[in-house]
């Protein structure tokens, strides 16, 4: 039996045992939001930014999680609980718009519908490149403009990202960043870039969801003392720094060390990168900006 436990329809189940109706537009239109936050040591992180992100997302779709902030929490907690990975778990909760109501095709109809899901932690590329560094391909795919879906809000419409990844595992290259229709750098397949210049790190201001993980190497640059910018980022930026990092859920900071197969720097995590990712950790292990799972339990 696969570690790990879903609440689905209401109730708490095996993860071979979660089903979803083809008939709900999440699974037929894409139409769904969700997000992803991850519980170290007994503590989930940033629990309230992530609920106040993820109502942000329901309302900016025009959806409604049909659980208070506080039910949500508590379900996360149990599901937590549940899976037995408290101490290293990836949590992730989303709302789909639900099934039509029958002979129409009005979304305001449907009765929408919450799920989450905890597993192990789960690191975006494998524990050993999210650590050491991987390869990542300039996209020729353009990320689809926030004008038609706002990458502000966390949603399923991945056509243009899953495109961009096949044209870099076509490239032998670990994954791909994209451009937006502007030229600026947008954002990764779940991960938003940073690149580092002169002992300046920078990240996209635009056109690109702003990433809890984003968030959090914003206050850790406070707390190193780093400086930092959110502004618009050129491609070349990325393909010339001096060192360079993706930011997820899914394992914190994580180097990039090569662009379409050119080292950055010496091929090997940038001592700023390093700098963030050991900070990031030890801050982790210390219930950094958490909430402990038997507080939620409790209360």
């Amino acid at each position: 039996m696969v570690a790990g436990c879903v609440h689905i329809n209401g109730e708490f189940v095996e993860l071979e045992d979660a089903k979803i109706s083809i008939f709900d537009t999440g699974f037929l239109h894409s139409d769904v939001v969700y997000d992803v936050t991850t519980a170290w040591q007994g503590y989930i992180f940033k629990l309230d930014e992530h609920l106040e992100r993820f109502a942000a997302s329901c309302a900016g779709f025009r959806l409604t999680n049909p659980y208070s902030d506080a039910e949500t929490a508590n379900i996360l907690a149990e599901t937590t609980r549940r899976a037995e990975c408290e101490d290293g778990a990836f949590i992730h909760m989303h709302v789909t718009r639900g099934e039509y109501a029958e002979n129409s095709r009005d979304p305001r109809l449907c009765e929408n519908q919450f799920a989450c899901y905890v597993v192990p932690f789960v690191w975006l590329w494998g524990e050993e490149k999210s650590k050491a560094g991987i390869n990542i391909h300039m996209a020729g795919i353009e990320r689809i403009s926030s004008k038609a879906v706002d990458a502000r809000f966390k949603n399923f419409h991945w056509g243009d990202l899953i495109q961009a990844q096949y044209e870099a595992y076509e490239n032998e290259r670990d994954d791909a960043a994209l451009c937006a229709a502007d030229g600026s750098l947008a954002e990764g397949p779940g991960f938003n870039i940073w690149v580092v210049k002169d002992g300046v790190c920078a990240t996209p201001d635009k056109n690109c969801l702003l990433g809890m993980s984003r968030k959090s190497v914003i206050e850790l640059c406070g707390m190193e003392n780093i400086p930092f910018e959110l502004r618009t980022v050129h491609p070349d930026e990325l393909r010339n720094a001096d060192e360079a990092f993706a930011t997820s859920s899914a394992g914190g900071v994580m180097p990039i060390t090569r662009v379409d197969d050119k080292p950055l720097g010496n091929g090997a995590p940038g001592i700023l990168t390093s700098q963030l990712f050991d900070s990031y950790w030890r801050q982790r292990e210390a219930g950094w900006c958490g909430t402990k799972i038997t507080d939620i339990l409790d209360s």
